[in-house]
């Protein structure tokens, strides 16, 4: 069989690193110029397929030349996950970027009350895990290098220090790599726009490296997928791995379970894997990009193991059983078949694999390991009165390469008895523990901390016993007896056969044990113990997250205790995110809120939250909580959530009063309502019985009478248009569009569509503008409708002659900002909270203006879901100047068309 040079092989695979590092390197830098490589749906769905490493690369081809069809399973799951469970994935997204969740630890924790604990138990649990995995990947590449550059023994050999072995130097250059990659910023939630676009060149390079050697071994070495299978079919050792033989019915019905067994291990694991929860939650730049990535990943799949079983049986038919290992049959097919090159090809393929899995995989762990268990510690230790802004990249820096070297020790360890494959499923039976706690937390108010603790301990602990275990023996170094007999004898505690279950496949029966186990104790738990108020509130949040994305620009006041000043808050931020990122975070609070400068800002329990969401970012929800707490006493609740709160809790006669309010908002409503319809009706009404009731009408009255008619008609019409589109807003049914808008000819044209009302009211409009503004993506038609209900709102208040408007359009780098001054009587300060809100209006009831009260929600439900702020400011007797402001990109995080 033909070798590569090693000098050859090693600069391949130098040279193909530093390719990805360039993408990388490139694609931070178009980040930072505000043009996204990765805002781009194709490019997500080929980040996910990072779900793809060396197993899929060598491990399957390996499984199918023992198994057949059985390598299918573990992504039959993934495909059906994505088709099917696509709106649990959507749920995910819109709760991890409300709250600015970094890691699936971070997630389980903020869903029950922020808990540390809970937090630093999934973050154990994902780091033993995630080892083997690890482990998987470096064999692979080990193994693969050692096949081509002919090295087989060579780290083995008698005095050969374990420095040099190729595995540890290999781990420590992916260590290295990881650390370029994705431990530039602090803030873990800002997306790796070099590492995804990385990823996804990765995943179109393994894929076409993989296919090439399908095309190679189908139409070179044999003649077609109808030449390999004819043969196999007529070679009695290969028959059965195609299905030709007969089973009996227990092998049919223990085939059936663990082929089920495996295809729900995978789909729990594409969707909880801390990497997959990476790149499918973290790094998603616009929820809109699942859409694709729903088919555009499951024919990724399918590409990428269409060739498996032919690559599996054609390796058996050129060796033989036994005449190579069918993992490297990847690689071996080729040199044997005389083109070393295309084996070349191969090797860099199964590295991007490898190398895309471990990258994504340490900086998801690191993150964890960094927020849930060494930042507790440090926060425990008062040394969060200094600054500590640096201290959480180093921290993961360390991580990264303590994970490594730990998934080389498991190699060491274990590696070496178990196949790639079974290596790969004892990962994915631990990440599995998670899903009982998180799909339960999104769907299910009742669970609590301690039902998911215990939960998660149980499942974690059998997962360990029944499968962790038994792989640590097999490799000899716990005793033999130890899984054959039980420990101190005891046969139904035996791992492989606990509490005397039989005829389980290893896999089926741990996770049989575990999920059983996780499961029961979360509902049971959960059940016997009442969640905590804290539990409740984030329950809230977090299972109706979609309603309260459309409640949460509500105006309402919330009651909270603080011992905090704007100062200490602002100097608590410094500590962890730096002086001059924490003074940007509050420069922008001030400029969103309508303070305009910092000292402005009122101190409230929306401006410690956001604080709090912010610190999230850098260091977990739960280290932010307990940090934010030193200040802070409690929490606030909206009233929302206080009343939502209560209704769950069977406590409604404890809101009374909030019952009323309520009980009046919606006679407010009737009445509002009815009275804008009954007024154009019966000017309708008599105006049409006047003309039936006189036919001699003259023709210059009646076409009076018609103009009226007319125009209260339309009056009618925008009524019902304004309730109608406020409801699909508030329904997420809203339709948008995304273009390039003009602002300059926008306002011009909003202008000049409200002339004539202005012109009725003796009011001047002016407009200040720059010369040039840069085109703003967003929906034409909804910006403008936000525009003319500012114009109108101001020419209903302007005094009746020497009326002013005056028009300011401004830009920075971050977006543009319009604002709408009037010189009318302004808006009193008790009323300014409530022009937002839907059937409100300022002013006394005397001089009110006709209207529904509907244009101002409006406006700013639609400003809001382009990433924007609206707001108000007013001195009664100096008018009243309404403005907002929107990002030049944004994340629509509002309706879906």
């Amino acid at each position: 069989m033909h070798t590569l040079p090693l000098a050859l092989v090693l600069g391949a695979s130098f040279a193909y690193l530093l390719l990805l590092f360039t993408v990388a390197w490139w694609a931070d830098r178009r980040a930072s110029a505000g043009r996204s490589v990765i805002g781009n749906a194709w490019v997500y769905a080929l980040s996910i397929g990072v779900y793809c490493t060396a197993w899929t690369y060598f491990g399957s081809v390996g499984r199918a030349a023992a198994s057949g069809l059985w390598f299918l399973p573990i992504y039959l799951g993934p495909t059906l996950a994505m088709l099917l469970a696509w709106s649990l994935l959507r749920k995910m997204v819109r709760i991890a970027h409300t709250h600015r969740i970094t890691s699936i630890a971070d997630f389980v924790a903020s869903r029950y009350g922020k808990s540390r604990t809970l937090a630093a138990l999934v973050t154990l649990i994902a780091l033993v895990g995630i080892l083997p995995y690890v482990a998987l990947q470096l064999k692979a590449i080990s193994s693969g290098f050692a096949l081509l550059a002919g090295t087989q023994g060579a780290n083995s050999a008698q005095g050969t220090p374990w420095w040099l072995d190729t595995t540890f130097v290999m781990a420590l250059l992916l260590a290295g790599f990881t650390i370029a990659f994705g431990t530039r910023h602090l803030d873990a939630s800002e997306r790796h726009e070099g590492m995804v676009a990385a990823i996804a060149l990765e995943s179109v390079v393994k894929l076409l490296a993989f296919v090439a050697v399908g095309v190679f071994v189908t139409w070179s070495l044999f003649d077609g997928p109808g030449d390999i299978f004819a043969r196999a079919a007529a070679d009695r050792s290969l028959a059965p791995l195609l299905g030709l033989t007969g089973s009996s019915g227990g092998e049919a019905r223990f085939a059936g379970g663990q082929w089920f067994a495996l295809t729900l291990l995978s789909a729990l694991s594409v969707l909880f894997l801390p990497r997959q929860f990476q790149v499918m939650v973290v790094e998603l730049v616009d929820e809109r990009h699942l859409r694709r990535a729903t088919w555009a990943f499951p024919l990724y799949m399918l590409l990428i193991n269409l060739f498996v079983l032919p690559i599996a049986l054609g390796g058996l038919l050129h060796f033989g059983r036994g005449g190579a290992d069918p993992e490297t049959f990847v690689l071996s097919l080729p040199l044997a078949g005389g083109h070393p090159w295309l084996a070349l090809l191969a090797f860099v393929g199964g590295l991007s694999a490898a190398t895309g899995m471990v990258i994504v995989e340490a900086i998801a762990v690191s993150t964890m390991v960094c927020n849930d268990l060494v930042m507790p510690i440090v926060l425990g230790s008062g040394r969060h009165t200094s600054d500590l802004s640096r201290l959480p990249l180093q921290i993961r820096r360390v991580v990264i390469v303590l994970l490594l070297m730990l998934g080389y020790l498991y190699f060491r360890i274990a590696g070496e008895a178990y196949a790639l494959v079974s290596i790969g499923l004892i990962s994915f039976a631990a990440v599995a523990q998670f899903a009982p706690a998180l799909i339960g937390g999104m769907y299910w108010k009742g669970a609590t901390r301690a039902g998911a603790l215990a939960g998660l301990v149980a499942g974690f602990a059998l997962w360990a016993w029944t499968l962790l275990l038994p792989s640590i023996a097999k490799s000899g170094w716990l005793p033999h007896g130890f899984v054959a007999d039980g420990p101190f004898g005891i046969t139904l505690l035996r791992p492989e056969q606990l509490f005397g279950l039989t005829g389980l496949d290893s896999l089926t029966h741990a996770l049989l044990w575990s999920l059983l186990a996780n499961i029961g104790l979360l509902v049971a738990v959960s059940l016997a113990r009442p969640p905590a108020a804290r539990e409740v509130a984030q329950a809230l949040r977090f299972v109706d997250v979609f309603r309260s994305d459309r409640q949460a620009g509500g105006t309402a006041t919330v009651r909270w205790r603080a011992q905090a000043t704007l100062a200490e808050l602002r100097q608590l931020a410094a500590r962890f995110l730096g002086a001059e990122p924490a003074e940007r975070l509050f420069a922008e609070y001030a400029q969103r809120s309508g303070a305009r400068r910092i000292e402005r800002i009122v101190l409230d329990a929306q401006l410690v939250r956001h604080v709090e969401t912010q610190l999230a970012g850098a260091i977990g929800s739960a280290s932010a909580h307990a940090v934010v707490a030193t200040v802070v006493e409690e929490e606030p609740l909206g009233p929302s959530d206080l009343l939502r709160l209560l209704d769950e809790a069977s406590q409604v006669r404890a809101l009374n009063r909030q019952l009323e309010s309520l009980d009046r908002l919606k006679d407010d409503f009737i009445s509002s309502v009815t009275h804008e319809l009954r007024t154009p009706l019966t000017s309708i009404r008599a105006f049409a019985e006047l003309m039936r009731d006189d036919p001699d009408m003259a023709t210059a009255q009646r076409q009076e009478f018609l103009g009226l008619v007319v125009a209260e008609t339309e009056r009618l019409s925008r009524l019902v248009n304004q309730v109608l589109d406020m409801a699909k807003l508030e329904a997420g049914h809203g339709q948008w569009r995304r273009e390039a808008i003009d602002l300059r000819e926008l306002i011009a044209h909003a202008v000049h569509t409200t002339s004539e009302l202005f012109r009725e009211r003796g009011a001047v409009v002016t407009v200040e503008q720059p010369d040039e503004v840069r085109p703003l993506m967003a929906d034409r038609d909804r910006l403008l409708q936000v525009l003319l209900n500012l114009l109108s709102n101001a020419a209903k208040f302007v005094p009746q002659d020497g009326g002013r408007v005056r028009i300011t359009l401004s830009t920075d780098a971050r977006g543009a900002t319009i604002e709408v001054q009037d010189n009318g009587r302004g808006v009193p300060p008790e009323q300014q909270r409530l022009v937002f809100e839907k059937f409100r209006q300022g002013g006394d009831a005397s001089n009110r203006p006709q209207g529904t009260g509907l244009g101002l929600p409006i406006s700013r439900r639609i400003v809001e879901h382009f990433g924007g702020h609206m707001w108000l400011r007013s001195t009664p007797g100096q008018g009243a100047c309404f403005g907002f402001e929107l990002p030049w990109t944004h994340d629509t995080v509002g309706d879906q068309s």
